[in-house]
């Protein structure tokens, strides 16, 4: 592997019209959290609206990390609080027969260092998903994905059948080609498989102290790996995701281990345009830290109020060693406390940041 890039500021090429993308971007996800707050009578989140695990653990930085890799959160042996949340990317409440990408948001507790700049307590988030890459090169791009969808948002009836229609036309399309393609999942298709076989990728890169990373969180526990890419039929089932959640941690804890893929190729592995896949033969994913989850229920009253309503998840909530990168990311920082402010304003929950248990 070649070493690593040192990050610098300018690893990220800022453009003259992204306030006015921003600005259209917050309009179009109001109006759809608006539609589907018409639709249930309370808000939910503008992506990945649907949760499927509410779970809480630890994660453990690995010893002897190589200096590379030894930064940021993970610069020391050390073990953070967890909090985890499954879901599914749109922001409407589907039928799992639906079959849509895969979401995982992971909060860590207890991270010392300078902060984000409005990034209140001591937490370090990482938003994923399950495809390598972004759907869209940068906000631009996505910005005219989500207009399009925004344009069926008349009735909430409209729109729910709109989605599911979009969303059942992508999956024709995998069966008609196979269900290996990550781009097409990540498009709005998604095979039947069991949710806690899967591998999730922050897909757009973060600082990771002096160098820059993408972040991958990979199950290895064998009762774990032994559903990656399991059939689980879920016709008929509306939340079958949820059920099939709860039922494995029932019986059983999940380890995973979180892994870093460092930087090495100014070419191959852009910041600014986060559907380019970083080649693993040039820098592989590497493991940082193990993340336990004891068996628990998975889906309470109690943890619904405290993890599904009363949080956010939002890589800009997190410590300057980890700073988001690319224009991706640079619009969630406009977008994510948009889209927490709306839910906390109209579900009467306040939304704020956990302390260490």
């Amino acid at each position: 592997m070649n070493a690593p890039i040192p990050y610098h500021p300018s690893v990220e090429q800022l453009r003259t019209d992204e306030d006015d993308i921003h600005a259209q971007m917050l309009a179009t996800f109001a109006k759809i959290q608006g539609t589907t707050f018409k639709d249930y009578g309370r808000a939910v989140r503008g992506v990945h609206a649907k949760s499927h695990g509410l779970l809480e653990g630890r994660l453990e930085v690995l010893p002897d990390l190589p200096l590379e890799l030894a930064q940021g959160a993970f610069a020391k042996a050390r073990t953070y609080d967890a909090i985890l949340r499954f879901s599914t990317n749109p922001g409407d409440i589907l039928d799992d027969s639906v079959s849509t990408p895969r979401g995982l948001a992971l909060k860590l507790v207890g991270i010392e260092g300078e902060r984000l700049p409005g990034a209140e307590g001591t937490t370090q988030d990482f938003v994923m998903a399950n495809a390598p890459a972004f759907t869209a090169p940068d906000d631009a791009a996505f910005l005219k994905s989500l207009k399009l969808l925004a344009a069926t948002t008349d009735t909430p009836q409209v729109f729910k059948k709109a989605f599911s229609a979009v969303l059942r036309g992508v999956e024709t399309v995998l069966e008609s080609v196979g269900t290996k393609s990550p781009t097409l999942i990540s498009m709005g298709g998604h095979p039947e498989t069991h949710i806690l076989g899967e591998t999730f990728f922050s897909q757009v890169p973060v600082r990771w102290g002096d160098y820059v990373a993408k972040v991958a969180v990979a199950p290895v526990s064998p009762e774990l790996t032994a559903l990656t890419g399991a059939a689980l039929n879920v016709n008929g089932k509306p939340d079958g995701l949820r059920e099939a959640v709860r039922a494995f941690f029932a019986e059983h804890e999940g380890v995973w281990e979180l892994r870093a893929q460092l930087r090495t190729g100014e070419d191959s592995m852009p910041v600014e345009d986060a559907s380019v896949p970083w080649p693993e033969e040039e820098s592989p994913y590497v493991a940082v830290a193990r993340l336990t989850v004891p068996r628990q229920d998975s889906w309470s009253e109690d943890k619904v109020r405290r993890i599904d309503d009363g949080l956010a998840f939002n890589p800009w909530h997190g410590v300057e060693a980890h700073r988001p990168l690319g224009a991706i990311m640079r619009a969630r920082r406009a977008a994510y406390p948009a889209s927490a402010g709306f839910r906390a304003e109209h579900n009467g929950c306040p939304i704020h940041e956990p302390g260490r248990r």
